[in-house]
């Protein structure tokens, strides 16, 4: 989704959701967020798990120059302490191995990956080990540019939507789901919207 798509998709949502309207004019239409696809994006989420944008991006970088290519050949004949000397933790090592192997053997297609509904992306993704459904619906959204997805699991998503709404705590991630329903076709619009309103928050 490029800016003015996603400017369209929020202005609908608007019309639906009266807290979306009060928001909108003072936090703005966010950025579009696009990843590549492929072996190298989803090694790049598996890298990106648990620890800051800034730290992910600096472990990514090492992890690219000692593969010097990414792919799922590369990968597996890097010695893992390499990887682990590159920040990788040995759990991410070994999710990572089980990634390039699925994708070698083609148990997880790339190909039609793309091709895929929504809920049947997410479950070939989320049966790889150390794939939840988070990873899954992030690479969706942001790889596949996927337009009605919520990665409800997203903490701060749940701290936004709270605060959106102006409930007294963020809500559990099925709380999330039930109460942005009304925002389908248009949840991934949603989604950047409230990462936006949860960096710049009016008060």
């Amino acid at each position: 989704m490029d800016q003015l798509h996603i400017g369209q998709a929020l202005n609908c949502l608007a019309s639906v959701d009266a807290d979306i309207a009060r928001a909108l004019p003072h936090t703005g239409v966010p950025a579009p967020r696009q990843r590549a696809s492929g072996f190298a994006a989803l090694l790049a989420i598996i890298i990106g798990q648990q620890v800051s944008t800034e730290a992910a991006a600096a472990i990514r970088g090492r992890v690219e120059t000692v593969l010097a290519e990414v792919t799922a050949e590369r990968l597996l004949e890097t010695d893992d302490q390499v990887l682990r000397d590159a920040g990788m933790s040995w759990r991410k090592i070994e999710y990572a191995n089980g990634l390039a192997r699925s994708v070698l053997t083609n148990s997880l297609d790339l190909q039609a990956l793309a091709h895929m509904p929504d809920a049947d992306a997410i479950k070939a993704l989320s049966s790889l080990r150390g794939f939840g459904r988070w990873s899954a619906e992030i690479y969706l959204m942001f790889s596949l540019q996927r337009q009605d997805i919520f990665p409800a699991d997203d903490l701060a998503l749940l701290v936004a939507l709270g605060r959106l709404k102006r409930l007294e705590q963020k809500p559990t991630p099925k709380q999330a789901r039930n109460m942005v329903e009304h925002w389908a076709p248009y949840r991934s619009a949603g989604s950047l919207f409230l990462w936006h309103y949860y960096r710049g928050a009016p008060a």
